[in-house]
Protein backbone atom coordinates (compact mmCIF):
# COMPACT_ATOMS: atom_id res chain seq x y z
CA UNK A 1 0.00 0.00 0.00
CA UNK A 2 2.87 2.30 0.29
CA UNK A 3 3.75 2.20 3.36
CA UNK A 4 7.50 2.68 3.94
CA UNK A 5 7.97 4.06 7.85
CA UNK A 6 6.21 3.18 10.55
CA UNK A 7 5.85 5.56 14.15
CA UNK A 8 6.34 3.17 17.30
CA UNK A 9 6.73 4.12 21.05
CA UNK A 10 4.84 7.71 20.65
CA UNK A 11 3.92 9.38 23.78
CA UNK A 12 0.41 8.68 23.39
CA UNK A 13 0.60 4.93 22.59
CA UNK A 14 2.77 4.96 26.29
CA UNK A 15 0.27 7.17 27.78
CA UNK A 16 -3.12 6.05 26.67
CA UNK A 17 -2.48 2.23 25.78
CA UNK A 18 -0.20 1.13 27.73
CA UNK A 19 2.66 0.49 25.61
CA UNK A 20 5.43 -0.28 27.39
CA UNK A 21 9.27 -0.39 26.24
CA UNK A 22 9.51 -4.29 26.04
CA UNK A 23 6.29 -4.06 23.53
CA UNK A 24 8.11 -1.45 21.60
CA UNK A 25 10.80 -3.64 21.17
CA UNK A 26 8.81 -6.36 19.69
CA UNK A 27 7.17 -4.44 17.18
CA UNK A 28 10.46 -2.57 16.25
CA UNK A 29 11.69 -6.34 15.60
CA UNK A 30 8.13 -7.03 13.42
CA UNK A 31 8.84 -4.05 11.53
CA UNK A 32 12.09 -4.77 10.10
CA UNK A 33 10.71 -8.36 9.69
CA UNK A 34 8.29 -7.25 7.21
CA UNK A 35 10.47 -5.07 5.61
CA UNK A 36 9.20 -1.57 6.50
CA UNK A 37 11.42 0.87 8.77
CA UNK A 38 10.69 2.02 12.35
CA UNK A 39 10.49 5.41 13.35
CA UNK A 40 11.37 4.91 17.34
CA UNK A 41 9.83 7.71 19.13
CA UNK A 42 11.45 8.51 22.48
CA UNK A 43 10.88 11.20 25.13
CA UNK A 44 10.29 12.63 28.83
CA UNK A 45 7.05 14.24 30.53
CA UNK A 46 7.38 17.64 32.52
CA UNK A 47 7.89 16.34 35.67
CA UNK A 48 10.78 14.02 34.88
CA UNK A 49 12.75 16.87 32.64
CA UNK A 50 11.81 19.77 35.71
CA UNK A 51 13.34 16.17 37.94
CA UNK A 52 16.34 15.90 36.70
CA UNK A 53 15.55 12.77 34.64
CA UNK A 54 15.19 13.44 31.08
CA UNK A 55 18.31 11.89 29.85
CA UNK A 56 17.69 8.74 32.20
CA UNK A 57 14.22 8.42 30.84
CA UNK A 58 15.28 8.60 27.20
CA UNK A 59 18.18 6.35 27.58
CA UNK A 60 16.09 3.72 29.45
CA UNK A 61 13.50 4.07 26.46
CA UNK A 62 16.65 3.58 23.79
CA UNK A 63 18.32 0.76 25.49
CA UNK A 64 14.86 -1.55 26.14
CA UNK A 65 13.44 -0.33 22.58
CA UNK A 66 16.97 -1.89 20.85
CA UNK A 67 17.19 -5.19 23.14
CA UNK A 68 18.73 -7.60 20.82
CA UNK A 69 18.59 -5.76 18.33
CA UNK A 70 21.71 -6.27 15.75
CA UNK A 71 23.65 -3.24 14.68
CA UNK A 72 22.88 -3.69 11.47
CA UNK A 73 19.42 -2.97 11.27
CA UNK A 74 20.26 -0.05 14.33
CA UNK A 75 22.37 1.59 11.85
CA UNK A 76 19.01 1.95 9.60
CA UNK A 77 16.87 3.48 12.57
CA UNK A 78 14.88 6.56 12.62
CA UNK A 79 14.64 8.09 16.55
CA UNK A 80 12.46 10.83 16.98
CA UNK A 81 13.06 12.93 20.20
CA UNK A 82 9.56 14.22 21.06
CA UNK A 83 9.92 15.34 24.71
CA UNK A 84 5.88 14.94 26.06
CA UNK A 85 5.79 18.10 27.50
CA UNK A 86 6.03 19.87 24.17
CA UNK A 87 3.49 17.77 21.91
CA UNK A 88 -0.05 19.63 21.28
CA UNK A 89 1.21 22.53 24.01
CA UNK A 90 2.74 25.35 21.50
CA UNK A 91 5.70 24.36 24.12
CA UNK A 92 9.11 23.54 22.23
CA UNK A 93 12.49 22.43 23.53
CA UNK A 94 14.82 25.14 22.49
CA UNK A 95 17.14 24.21 20.02
CA UNK A 96 19.51 24.22 22.51
CA UNK A 97 17.81 21.59 24.26
CA UNK A 98 16.76 19.57 21.14
CA UNK A 99 20.32 19.03 20.05
CA UNK A 100 21.50 18.27 23.72
CA UNK A 101 18.98 15.54 23.82
CA UNK A 102 19.20 14.62 20.49
CA UNK A 103 23.21 14.36 20.88
CA UNK A 104 22.93 12.10 24.06
CA UNK A 105 20.55 9.93 22.18
CA UNK A 106 23.48 9.35 19.49
CA UNK A 107 25.89 8.57 22.32
CA UNK A 108 23.35 5.81 23.62
CA UNK A 109 23.07 4.24 20.98
CA UNK A 110 27.02 4.54 20.38
CA UNK A 111 27.86 3.38 24.06
CA UNK A 112 25.59 0.08 22.56
CA UNK A 113 26.71 -0.20 18.99
CA UNK A 114 29.75 1.83 17.95
CA UNK A 115 30.29 5.06 16.89
CA UNK A 116 30.19 3.92 12.96
CA UNK A 117 26.13 2.48 13.32
CA UNK A 118 25.32 5.45 15.61
CA UNK A 119 26.68 7.90 12.94
CA UNK A 120 24.05 6.13 10.05
CA UNK A 121 20.86 6.31 12.96
CA UNK A 122 18.85 9.37 11.94
CA UNK A 123 17.42 11.28 14.71
CA UNK A 124 14.24 13.43 14.64
CA UNK A 125 13.26 15.94 16.52
CA UNK A 126 9.22 16.60 16.86
CA UNK A 127 7.44 18.33 19.28
CA UNK A 128 5.55 21.58 17.96
CA UNK A 129 8.08 22.20 15.16
CA UNK A 130 6.69 25.12 13.18
CA UNK A 131 7.99 27.42 10.67
CA UNK A 132 8.68 29.91 13.37
CA UNK A 133 11.08 27.35 14.93
CA UNK A 134 12.08 24.87 12.09
CA UNK A 135 15.06 26.44 10.38
CA UNK A 136 17.01 27.07 14.10
CA UNK A 137 15.75 23.65 15.23
CA UNK A 138 17.18 21.75 12.01
CA UNK A 139 20.28 23.25 11.55
CA UNK A 140 21.45 21.65 14.37
CA UNK A 141 24.70 19.37 14.14
CA UNK A 142 22.68 16.18 15.65
CA UNK A 143 18.99 16.69 14.24
CA UNK A 144 19.01 15.08 11.03
CA UNK A 145 15.33 15.97 10.54
CA UNK A 146 11.64 16.57 12.06
CA UNK A 147 8.68 14.82 13.08
CA UNK A 148 5.93 17.19 12.07
CA UNK A 149 2.47 16.81 13.77
CA UNK A 150 0.04 19.41 13.74
CA UNK A 151 2.13 21.64 11.41
CA UNK A 152 1.65 19.07 9.38
CA UNK A 153 -2.17 19.90 8.70
CA UNK A 154 -1.64 23.71 7.05
CA UNK A 155 -0.35 22.77 3.72
CA UNK A 156 2.01 26.73 3.61
CA UNK A 157 3.44 25.74 7.55
CA UNK A 158 4.37 22.48 6.32
CA UNK A 159 6.05 23.85 2.96
CA UNK A 160 8.09 26.14 5.35
CA UNK A 161 9.22 23.81 7.17
CA UNK A 162 9.90 21.29 4.72
CA UNK A 163 12.15 23.94 2.72
CA UNK A 164 14.22 24.11 6.16
CA UNK A 165 14.93 20.69 6.24
CA UNK A 166 16.41 20.34 2.31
Amino acid sequence: IGVDYVVLGHSERRQYYGESDEAVNLKLKAVWGHGLNPILCVGESLEQRDGGQAQDVVASQVRNGLKDISGDLVSRLVVAYEPVWAIGTGRTATPEQAEEMCAFIRETVSGLYGQDVAGQVRIQYGGSVKPSNAEDILTRPNIDGALVGGASLVPADFLAIIRFGS
